[in-house]
């Protein structure tokens, strides 16, 4: 399998799994539902904003790929969809599994339960974890279980399509709420414009101190 997936590419993939999986009626995609979807701000993480030429590269770079196939379906409009459960073999509840660790990155049991039950029906957090295992114990695993970081209860689970994400220590830290960000930027802008200030009457008071010597050449 391969690992080297973009993270338009982690996207796309993502979104024709999630589609065909919630909405088979109007599964395989156009480009523009599948660019829509990669945009959606509901159930993504991080919320993309892709042009379609960026989603078609994407999906050119995914056949080549054997991941995803221009669908006989399409008549007049060209329709995508995956390749992903035919080529690895994945029944439907390791598809949402995937799926939602493509759009939402690294995630826990619970979360994905909650947020899996949309496009599949696991019931208790049991069957979660029992999908979990199978997908890590694969000859080729599929996703893994990251370090537990400080502060959190639990591990969170990562897919591999494109390599294990990072554990840095800023990632464990608690993000400032939005608000607060805006605050301090506007107190450190505020702190700029007095160091301004404060330098330019500096400037000011050692200008009038030569100008008072020049004068005092005449007198």
């Amino acid at each position: 399998m391969d690992k080297s997936l973009s993270d338009v590419e982690v996207r796309v993939l993502g979104s024709l799994i999630e589609k065909e999986l919630t909405t088979p009626e109007y599964y395989p995609l156009s480009l523009n539902s599948l660019t829509n979807a990669c945009n959606q701000k509901s159930n993504r993480d991080p919320v993309m904003v892709l042009a379609e030429e960026e989603v078609v590269r994407a999906l050119d770079s995914l056949r080549f790929k054997q991941l995803v196939v221009l669908s006989a379906e399409g008549g007049r409009v060209s329709k995508y969809r995956h390749l992903l459960a035919e080529k690895i073999g994945l029944m439907p509840a390791e598809q949402a599994i995937i799926g939602e660790l493509l759009l939402r990155g690294p995630q826990t049991v619970g979360e994905l339960r909650t947020r899996g039950e949309r496009m599949y029906p696991f019931g208790e957090l049991a069957a979660v974890e029992e999908v979990l295992q199978e997908l890590m114990l694969r000859e080729t695993p599929l996703i893994a279980l990251m370090p537990r970081q400080p502060g959190r209860k639990e591990g969170r689970y990562a897919q591999l399509f494109s390599g294990l994400p990072e554990c840095s220590e800023e990632s464990s830290e608690v993000r400032p709420e939005a608000a607060r960000q805006r605050v301090v930027a506007e107190n450190e802008r505020i702190t700029k414009l007095e160091e301004e200030v404060a330098a330019l009457r500096g400037e000011i008071t050692m200008l009038q101190q030569t100008m008072a010597e020049f004068r005092a050449q005449f007198e």
